[in-house]
């Protein structure tokens, strides 16, 4: 009974609206930091479109942003153990910014 009581006081109640839960589509991350916080923007680019926007921007703590990276690093092996290793497109460690969306280009 008393480890019951324990499980409830630790837990966190986490609430997801409607809006959010539909989620933002985005294809580029931007990670900006400073000595005390990290910035992930994070951008929508469109083919034939020259301006791109931030949909979403999401401010960590350094702390914070290792613990998204071990959860990211985890969470990659789990779907890579269930469908195979996922494409690595720049192995440079460069910033890569999808531009050309790997289709057939336009003609009018």
């Amino acid at each position: 009974m008393e480890e019951d009581k324990t499980k409830n006081k630790n837990q966190i109640n986490i609430e997801l609206k409607e809006d959010i839960a539909q989620g933002v589509y985005s294809n580029l991350a931007i990670i900006t930091h400073s000595s005390s916080e990290f910035v992930l923007d994070f951008v929508r680019v469109m083919p034939g479109i020259p301006k791109a926007e931030v949909k979403s921007r999401i401010i960590l703590t350094p702390e914070h942003a290792k613990r998204l990276l071990h959860a990211l690093k985890d969470n990659i092996g789990k779907f890579e153990s269930m469908h195979g290793p996922i494409k690595n497109v720049d192995s440079s460690g460069g910033s890569v910014i999808p531009m050309n969306f790997g289709g057939p280009t336009a003609q009018a």
